[in-house]
């Protein structure tokens, strides 16, 4: 039986916070009135205004509770009716114009119920508008449900008085057995979320997380919602406990309860047709629209749900894209793309700069005992179409998928690869370094692609696009080892010695890759890839070997060339003299898309953990001012690569020359590449076929010698160019 209770009409719009919760000496509008900063002056109604809106058909349960300003004109006040304590701004003979809709200023055919309403507002056909605060030049029309409960929490995961732990809103991200759940809360950032749900064998970190987010909200009962300047509602169906912020656009929305919606006219959000969002928290700049439906979820700003997606106990990252699609249980860091129709995400962690193709199935617990598996993909992750991967699986970074079912657990952890199966033989194919030899331009393009869409207002996170950084080159480096052992193993496998370790696979493998002493018919295999008896075949070792050293050199020479110009040195005295003196390279963690060093991350944990770090406002704190080191760490961390790499233990001006001039090298051939792997689309026959003359072909796809990008890349080395030789001789190298 529905729990209908009948109280008697004169309630409607009072006893707003329950006595029990109500303080001693405070009335029920308290919390109101500190809610309400419009600085409006407030006075009663006059007789004649009393008798206008009557005749005007407007009904009160009490006039001497509507508070209207001086300027308020009852005439633009028609067939409403008026419960509890309502205070109204200006009303003034204008009408309000948006999407070449015009409405009238003033209330009309509404029903509202102890609300404030700033200045010159249109309320038309609202027909139960209760305890919001509204600013200025708000639209609201056409919506048949608007109220605010006593208990509203506005999509942040806190109790409010008398509220049990079990009702508390959790996401649970990253896996679907809820063991790495976390709390949502207004402002929190990809580097919050992915804080909380590692590090789960630390209680005490966990239980700080906790205290953090409850202390930035109190348990009081009888906030109202809010509705922020010039933002516009119109034909929604049921908008319950939200928060909204200024210049938002909801429309046609079905269902939008408990939530924050932060906007601004700098960064406006907006919801649209056929939405359906429950327990959760927009950003400035986000967007969902065309049947979304997202249930316990928070997305970052300028991030877009949009045509059908699905998002689930998930937490989006800053300018993603989600659409025709379903994400459940899932972190997702910025600059994510998922635009494709029935691609399913679930239990993930993916890093960030990926792009999730249609029809891809990623994360299925269906063939494991429990629900407990993960997928952790690294930036840059791209799977292919219609590809399916079992949990649990992990992806160094920049890893692509080629088409296919990868039936076993798959642990890649060599950054840039191709990762394909061969049916036919039964044995999965792993290219190291493959972006580099065949899709440059994809490669490069993305990282600028990023860094130019990023749209955020606030960066108190910086983001790394970059391809080569500090995570993805401690990937490679590792990589060479790695490589010289399935080298070793090669060529040592008919060996009679049967005491061979792996520090003897790589002694040999290292000596045959650097002496170019390895067959090209050598089969190398690699294990511990896939969690299955079949072959892992290694391809192009000997081309990704040269490559990933050719990386750690450039790598260094980009952020020494940063370091003389943004410090403007003008000697080899001045920069070795400031340069980073040798030290062991540094573990990173990709922190939410910022990269971080381990050291001192784990300096951050200890901190949280004891207690000298007690809210989340200094843990932001934390993350600019490793934005404002990541310059100078990132120099360190190149140069420990180079020299770990190199042999070297310092630069002097024979080494700084070479390593210059290789750079030039490297960088040459990647724009040349940049250009070339472009060009294979304009040659390919079977790309060409579907035109009738390349002039056609030209003028749907663009000239290849228009390319911008193209164009931009080589202009931008020949500027490197002149910059290299300007050190050159500057520096009298």
């Amino acid at each position: 039986m529905n729990p209908i209770s009948k109280q008697p009409i004169s309630d409607i719009g009072y006893n707003f916070i329950p006595a029990a919760y109500l303080p001693k000496g405070k009335d029920e509008y308290y919390l109101r009135n500190k809610q309400n900063r419009s600085g409006i002056n407030y006075r009663k109604l006059t007789a004649l205004e009393i008798e206008v809106l009557v005749r005007n058909r407007n009904a009160s349960d009490n006039w001497n509770n509507i508070l209207v300003s001086d300027a308020f004109n009852p005439e633009l006040v028609k067939n409403c009716k008026f419960f509890g304590l309502v205070r109204i701004g200006k009303l003034e003979p204008y009408y309000l114009e948006f999407h070449s809709i015009k409405l009238q200023v003033g209330l009309y055919n509404s029903t509202i119920i102890s609300c404030d309403l700033g200045d010159n507002v249109v309320i038309d056909s609202v027909h139960y508008l209760s305890h919001y605060i509204i600013g200025n030049e708000v639209v609201i029309t056409n919506v048949h449900e608007m109220g605010t409960t006593n208990y509203a929490k506005f999509g942040n995961g806190i109790l409010k008085q008398g509220e049990e732990e079990r009702i508390r809103i959790w996401m649970e991200v990253c896996n679907e057995n809820a063991g790495r759940k976390i709390i949502p809360f207004n402002g929190m950032l990809p580097g919050d979320a992915w804080l909380w749900s590692r590090n789960r064998d630390n209680d005490a970190l966990q239980q700080k997380f906790k205290e953090f987010t409850e202390l930035k909200f109190d348990k009081l009962r009888g906030y109202y919602g809010k509705v922020g300047d010039r933002t516009v509602i119109k034909s929604c169906s049921i908008i319950k406990d939200v928060w909204i912020g200024s210049d938002a656009y909801l429309k046609g929305a079905n269902k939008l309860k408990n939530l924050t919606i932060n906007s601004s006219a700098e960064a406006s959000s907006q919801v649209g047709e056929g939405c359906e969002l429950v327990n959760g928290i927009m950003s400035e700049g986000c967007r969902a629209f065309y049947g979304v439906k997202a249930v316990r979820f928070y997305m970052a700003s300028h991030s877009q749900l949009k045509y059908g997606a699905r998002l689930i106990n998930s937490y989006l990252g800053n300018n993603a894209t989600i659409s025709c699609c379903e994400v459940l249980n899932s972190l997702i860091f910025p600059a994510h793309e998922q635009h494709h129709n029935n691609s399913f995400l679930c239990a993930a962690t993916v890093m960030g700069q990926s792009n999730i193709a249609a029809g891809a199935t990623l994360g299925s617990n269906h063939n494991s005992r429990s629900a407990d598996g993960e997928l952790i993909a690294g930036r840059g992750f791209w799977p292919g179409l219609c590809v399916s991967v079992k949990h649990n699986t992990r992806f160094a970074s920049y890893t692509l998928l080629a088409k296919g079912d990868y039936p076993a657990e798959l642990d890649i952890p060599l950054p840039f690869s191709l990762v394909s199966t061969d049916t036919a033989h039964d044995q999965l194919l792993v290219m190291p370094g493959y972006w580099f030899m065949y899709n440059m331009y994809a490669l490069a393009r993305n990282a600028w692609k990023y860094i130019d869409r990023d749209q955020r207002i606030d960066k108190t996170q910086y983001l790394e696009y970059d391809f080569l950084a500090p995570d993805s080159i401690n990937e490679v480096i590792n990589s060479l080892e790695l490589l010289e052992k399935y080298t070793g193993k090669a060529l040592l496998k008919l060996s009679k010695d049967k005491k061979l370790i792996d520090a003897d696979y790589i002694k040999a493998g290292k000596k045959a890759l650097l002496n170019n002493e390895v067959p090209d018919d050598l089969e190398i295999t690699a294990d511990g890839f896939e969690n299955s008896k079949r072959k892992v075949l290694l391809l192009k070792v000997k081309k990704s070997y040269i490559l990933f050293k050719e990386l750690v050199d450039y790598y260094a020479a980009e952020q020494v060339l940063q370091f003389i110009a943004t410090n403007k040195l003008k000697s080899t005295d001045d920069l070795f003299g400031k340069l980073p003196k040798k030290q062991k390279r540094a573990a990173w963690v990709n922190v939410g898309g910022q990269l971080i060093p381990a050291a001192e991350l784990d300096k951050l944990k200890q901190r949280i953990s004891t207690g000298k770090i007690k809210n989340w406002d200094t843990v932001h704190a934390f993350y600019r001012t490793q934005a404002q080191q990541y310059p100078h760490q990132k120099l360190t961390h190149a140069l420990s690569a180079f020299y770990e790499v190199t042999g070297l233990s310092k630069l002097d001006k024979s080494n700084l020359k070479d390593l210059l001039q290789n750079y030039l090298y490297t960088k040459t051939w990647m724009v040349d590449g940049i250009a070339s792997s472009r060009a294979k689309d304009y040659t390919n026959p079977f790309r060409k076929m579907v035109y009738e003359t390349e002039a056609e072909m030209e003028g749907v796809t663009g000239k290849l010698k228009e390319n911008s990008f193209i164009l931009q890349q080589q202009e931008e080395l020949n500027t490197t160019k002149a910059t290299v030789q300007k050190v050159i001789k500057q520096f009298k190298l």
